[in-house]
């Protein structure tokens, strides 16, 4: 649904009915069966050596309570008409950097990814709006995601939760997005590190 808000021309959304994965009950639209959470699926497909290294991973998995979301909107950005619980980002390396060097460039907050090989949009989706924290995968390191043949590998999506979206568009306004640094020659950049390790060096003593 990610993958198709993208490429609608208009905002949609889904209850429980439509959606066919374990999205519905990260979401607690519905309970997870008992050998789900057991462990017994993972090992079937591979991803797990055995059913108790499955099962662990649902003492971190996050999710909502039952009942507690009941539909889930999607919009392009340029569609969008309503205030987004998340905004997702699909870019490339070097659009992610610039995307969490200004998430970073007010505040110095670390960038701190988590994930599972599975479950993927429970990190995606739950967690930032759970924890308030920026999160981000690589497409070709989440099972469902691979299975489905739903992004090529490489590309790196990005979630950031309603309370980031006004420092990180600040940041983005403010900043440089391709630091000299980044363009320079290997000689140049040596030049330009020697100079400002000095220069810190002389504020630091002063």
């Amino acid at each position: 649904m990610f993958k198709e808000a993208q490429e609608s021309d208009a905002p949609f959304y889904f209850s429980k009915e439509n959606e066919n994965c374990v999205g519905k009950v990260v979401l607690g639209m519905e309970e997870m069966e008992p050998h789900v959470e057991g462990g017994l699926i993972g090992p079937k497909f591979g991803i797990y050596q055995e059913a108790r290294a499955n099962n662990k991973i649902y003492q971190y998995i996050p999710k909502f309570e039952k009942d507690i979301v009941k539909y889930v909107a999607f919009s392009r950005l340029d569609k969008l008409n309503f205030e987004p619980d998340l905004l997702m980002i699909t870019a490339t390396p070097g659009q992610s950097e610039i995307i969490l060097r200004a998430m970073s460039y007010s505040t110095g907050e670390i960038w701190d990814p988590k994930a599972t090989p599975v479950l993927g949009c429970a990190w995606l989706y739950i967690h930032p709006f759970q924890s308030g924290k920026v999160n981000y995968t690589i497409t070709g390191m989440a099972f469902g995601m691979i299975a489905k043949k739903i992004f090529e590998p490489g590309w790196i999506i990005i979630s950031i939760p309603y309370n980031w979206i006004p420092t990180i568009t600040r940041n983005l306004q403010e900043m440089e997005w391709v630091l000299p640094s980044y363009t320079d020659s290997r000689e140049k950049f040596l030049e330009r590190e020697e100079k400002a390790f000095n220069e810190a060096l002389e504020e630091s003593q002063s």
